[in-house]
Formats: structure tokens, sequence, C-alpha cells
């Protein structure tokens, strides 16, 4: 990406052009012309998992384990019915981000509309992988989702400056297919 663009957002038409670049901004979306907006970029739902036993988190990481998950099946209309809960969710798109873009994710509105959250961590400038998001279901009747349903909005910001090493950590190449 070139460095000397303007710190900020990028539009619509600064993210179509880092598409086309290798490695692409994002690599593997279902439907690029209706997924690309004027300020970031829809993300699409690949898995569902529900977790398995508890997480432990500490200063260093050296003690950190992660939860076990166990994905849940779509059924014969690529629909999963969610009772009330949280899940990791896993999205389609390979996240390939330059050292000099860091972004967050938010959830679509019509998540929050059906009583359903979406949380995610920053995604620091350098990452490459297919990440993950913790969905919480709050509706009491339960949420249905569809596989590839675009389910969270990626917003790229550009950097002050490119960082001199990107993103190393754990999750770095993470469900690459």
């Amino acid at each position: 990406m070139n460095d000397t663009l303007l710190t900020g957002v990028l539009s619509r038409e600064q993210i179509e052009s880092l598409l086309d670049h290798e490695p692409p901004l994002l690599d593997g979306l279902v439907d690029r012309a209706t997924q690309v907006q004027p300020n970031g970029v829809d993300l699409t739902l690949d898995t569902v998992s529900g977790f398995v036993g508890p997480g432990t988190l500490t200063l260093d990481n050296a003690n950190r384990r992660l939860p076990g998950t166990q994905q849940y099946p779509v059924d014969p209309d690529q629909q999963i019915y969610l009772s009330p809960g949280c899940y990791e969710v896993r999205f389609n798109e390979t996240i390939n981000l330059p050292n000099n873009v860091m972004a967050y994710t938010r959830p679509r509105s019509s998540l929050l509309r059906s009583g359903v959250a979406l949380h995610t961590a920053v995604w620091d400038a350098g990452y490459s992988g297919r990440g993950v998001a913790l969905l919480v279901v709050y509706n009491t009747h339960g949420f249905r989702l569809e596989h590839n349903a675009r389910i969270a909005q990626m917003v790229f910001h550009v950097m002050s400056g490119a960082t001199a090493e990107g993103y190393q950590g754990i999750y770095s190449g993470e469900g690459r297919r």
C-alpha cells in the first residue's frame, strides 16, 4: 500500500484498488459487488461453533489456554438455528493487512435489531488470516443465520506510518484453507 496516503478510513475506491493487489486486502469474498461498502467490506459467515470448557488468559500468555469448540452443522436450507448463548463465528474472508493499515470490525445493524451482538478485537497491521468473532444471541427466541450471510463490516484505517514489524502473534495465518 502506498505510504503517501493520508491517514483515515479507506474509501470504497481505495478498498477496490487494494482488493486487486497481491496479496489482496481480502481474499475469498463471496460476492464482491455486494460486500464492498462505501466505508468498508462486509464479512460473511463460514462456520459457527459452541465453546467446550473454560479458557485461561495470563499476563505473558505462557499459560494461555483457549477453550475447545464444536462446530454446528448447517441444515439442508443452509441455515443454522442458534439458541440464546455465545458462539464463535469464523469468517469466509482471508484478511491481509499491510503494515500501515489496521482494522475494526462492527456488527451489521440487522444483527443488533434481531437481539444479537457481535464482538471483535482490533485487527493489527500486518495480520493475515481468517479471523473469528464472538456472536452472542440475546434474543430469548433464538436466531437463524444462513451460511455466507453478511454479519459484520470491517473498516480499514490507514495509520500515520507503517509499523516496522506487523502482527506476529499466535493467530497469524489462522483459519487458512
